[in-house]
């Protein structure tokens, strides 16, 4: 069984605004190499249909993006991708997989059936998991900026403290810092 890895961008102020992140080559490389050790994407709807009106137009080269953002494309094209949806059955994106019925019970299906780990990138989809202690471990990518507006991270709440212990902190050049936790049992 392999563990699930919740990773995002957020400001200082907790915002998951995905336009408030820094996006450069290193910010891309950092997020490339997480998705290169992970064996799977998991989202929900939203982020899932975010993603896909761009991120297949890069792999194929239909827009002029740096070189990291391309690879990162490619790389994700390639990697199979779960989403979890109520409302949405069909997914044509290559390597797209539904999530349906119980969702405790389908996320744990997939960490069971993915030994390299899961790599969770929906910060609502986190909360609701993160409700049912499905979540391993948290690889942050803090920015230097306050955004002073929403979503913010576990918006909706959760029944408790969550208690992390540190496995490494990481600053990089832009002056994001990379923040990676584990869950203390």
């Amino acid at each position: 069984m392999g563990p699930l890895i919740f990773s995002l961008n957020l400001t200082l102020d907790g915002c998951v605004d995905h336009q408030e992140g820094i996006a450069d080559d290193e910010t891309h490389a950092f997020f490339t190499r997480l998705m290169d050790e992970s064996g799977a994407m998991l989202w929900g709807r939203v982020t899932y249909e975010m993603m896909e009106s761009y991120w297949p137009a890069v792999a194929r080269g239909d827009e002029d993006v740096p070189p990291a953002m391309r690879e990162w494309a490619v790389k994700l094209e390639a990697k199979p991708k779960y989403v979890v949806s109520s409302t949405r059955k069909d997914y044509s994106w290559a390597n797209s997989h539904h999530i349906a019925g119980d969702l405790r019970e389908g996320v744990q299906q997939l960490k069971d059936a993915t030994p390299d780990g899961v790599l969770l990138g929906s910060g609502k989809l986190a909360t609701e998991l993160d409700r049912l202690d499905l979540i391993d471990e948290y690889q942050l990518l803090v920015h230097p900026r306050i955004a002073g507006h929403g979503p913010t991270l576990h918006q909706g709440g959760l029944p408790g403290t969550r208690q992390l212990e540190l496995l490494s902190a990481k600053p990089l050049r832009n002056g994001a810092v990379a923040m990676h936790y584990r869950r203390a049992r």
